[in-house]
């Protein structure tokens, strides 16, 4: 069995009076991807929040890389932040920094151990630019991000997740707000990221489409293309939030065959594909 990368044991986060994760459970293994769904404040920004240390339970434990880091000082956050990508919502980049600033942020603020020497520029710039080329954005290495196009920045932002190589990535509604066509490029990245580097993530969207793009395509190096991923398919978990209650975790083929009526309207039946 794969080793548990995150784990959250009966979790739950307050703001004043309003509960925003409401005694979740749940274990992430590594190199598996779990797709979380659910209306809008149903808890999955919080999860993902919390799973990064933003955000501290008011109860429960939450285990990171084999430790529990619950009740860590936020100075000992930094190392640990140090391997986890974030994808935040409407990429977040700073408008005053070029791509190549933005895309090296991580890497200026990575808290470094004390055997580990500082990176020198060269190296620095070489990661960049390995990480624009990832998602085929080298050639914005001296823009701004008022000069891209929203699913460019989308894909900068996913060049600076990844610029540490960090066994984790969390990824804040990727697809918000893109057309379908950029959408399913920015998906393509993430399954591109998962097969190359076996990184586990966590991916919150409303999209059924990207969660099934996930569970069924693989990477495939030779082509450049996604490619079916057959009977075996990937380890990938969708989970349902409701009012930050945990009332779905389990496989694919599962999800399709709840009658739940909450859970059904995130999912996408042939029947509603051909309506």
């Amino acid at each position: 069995m794969s080793e548990s990368t995150l784990r959250l044991e009966n979790v739950t986060v307050k703001f004043d009076d309003v509960v925003a994760l409401d005694n979740v459970s749940l274990d992430v293994a590594e190199g598996e991807t779990l797709i979380v769904m659910g209306a809008a404040a149903s808890g999955k920004t919080t999860l993902l929040k919390t799973a990064m240390g933003l955000v501290r339970p008011d109860a429960g434990r939450v285990f990171l890389f084999g430790q529990d880091v619950t009740g860590k000082p936020e100075s000992e956050w930094f190392e640990i932040r140090s391997r986890i990508g974030m994808l935040f919502q409407e990429s977040a980049l700073f408008d005053s920094m070029t791509v190549a600033q933005n895309v090296a942020y991580p890497l200026l603020n990575q808290k470094a151990n004390q055997e580990t020497e500082k990176m020198s520029r060269e190296k620095m710039e070489a990661e960049v630019r390995e990480s624009l080329r990832f998602v085929e954005l080298e050639q914005t290495i001296g823009l701004y991000p008022s000069e891209l196009s929203g699913g460019m920045r989308r894909r900068v932002a996913i060049a600076r997740a990844v610029v540490t190589k960090p066994p984790l990535l969390l990824y804040d509604s990727p697809t918000a707000g893109l057309d379908p066509i950029t959408a399913h490029t920015i998906m393509a990245l993430i399954v591109k990221e998962r097969d190359i580097d076996n990184t586990t993530a966590l991916v919150v969207t409303h999209r059924y489409q990207d969660g099934n793009l996930v569970a069924n395509f693989r990477y495939n190096p030779e082509s450049g293309r996604l490619d079916p991923a057959g009977k075996s398919g990937t380890k990938t978990v969708f989970v349902v939030l409701r009012e930050g209650r945990l009332v779905f975790n389990g496989p694919q083929m599962d999800l399709e065959k709840s009658t739940d009526p909450y859970i059904s309207k995130f999912v996408k039946r042939p029947e509603q594909a051909a309506a």
